[in-house]
């Protein structure tokens, strides 16, 4: 269930419950998630790099935000490395399971079920990865996102370009050819491209710092950092003082 939800909410009701019912397997790395699983490393070092560069290497005096943290798997390895994390998601099976992990592996970290919307505390660090695509009112759902970072902090976000070859890889090929996650995680119309979301980030104050791709090598069956931004990319940006 999600509470509270004006008619301006970026929830998207469906898209919750799809990955709910999924929430068992958020850490099966053969499961429904394993795509996720195998971008993690990349995901990880594109971040740390990002936050090491502008902060220094001493995570454990950051607060960062996970938002849309699914079942935490990208807070939980952050918070092995020192650094104070929260995590928030609408589906509560997602935070759940988010929890239940973090607990067995002995990790200290704030798992909480809400939306963007209704969080107000503020942040050095932003992180909205692979959710972009999913959620309503895209622009709406910026402004709070964006309200959620301190003056001065650094956003990354990573998503999924809105081109042909997007569609022909990120959902004719993974989820009808090669089922690497299931059929239906993706809308084509809620895809973005690099420049539109650009566009967003600066009318809320926050200037553009880098932007980066992600690109899976079919023989050597690997992702890696590249400049192809024509799929899957990442955006980060620093929050203005003024």
């Amino acid at each position: 269930m999600v509470s509270n939800l004006d008619k301006k909410s970026s929830v998207n009701i469906h898209e919750v419950e799809k990955f709910s019912n999924l929430a068992d397997g958020w850490w099966d790395e053969n499961g429904p998630f394993k795509t996720l699983h195998e971008i993690n490393p990349i995901r990880l070092e594109y971040i740390c790099s990002k936050i090491r560069n502008y902060y220094g290497d001493d995570l454990s005096v950051l607060e960062i935000l996970d938002a849309g943290c699914g079942g935490g798997i990208i807070s939980i390895p952050l918070a092995r490395l020192g650094a104070k994390v929260t995590g928030i998601d609408a589906g509560k099976a997602n935070i759940e399971a988010a929890k239940t992990h973090a607990k067995k592996k002995g990790i200290k970290i704030d798992f909480l079920c809400t939306n963007i919307e209704e969080h107000k505390k503020q942040y050095d660090v932003l992180l909205c990865l692979e959710v972009i695509e999913h959620v309503d009112n895209l622009e709406e759902f910026m402004e709070s996102l964006a309200s959620l970072l301190k003056p001065g902090g650094l956003i990354i976000l990573s998503t999924i370009n809105r081109t042909i070859k997007a569609y022909l890889l990120a959902i004719g090929a993974a989820e009808y050819i090669l089922n690497w996650v299931p059929r239906g995680t993706h809308d084509f119309k809620k895809f973005v491209k690099p420049s539109e979301l650009t566009n967003i980030i600066e009318n809320n104050n926050i200037n553009l710092s880098d932007i980066s791709g992600m690109s899976y090598n079919i023989i050597t069956k690997s992702w890696k950092l590249s400049d192809d931004v024509d799929v899957n990319y990442f955006i980060s940006g620093v929050k203005s003082k003024k």
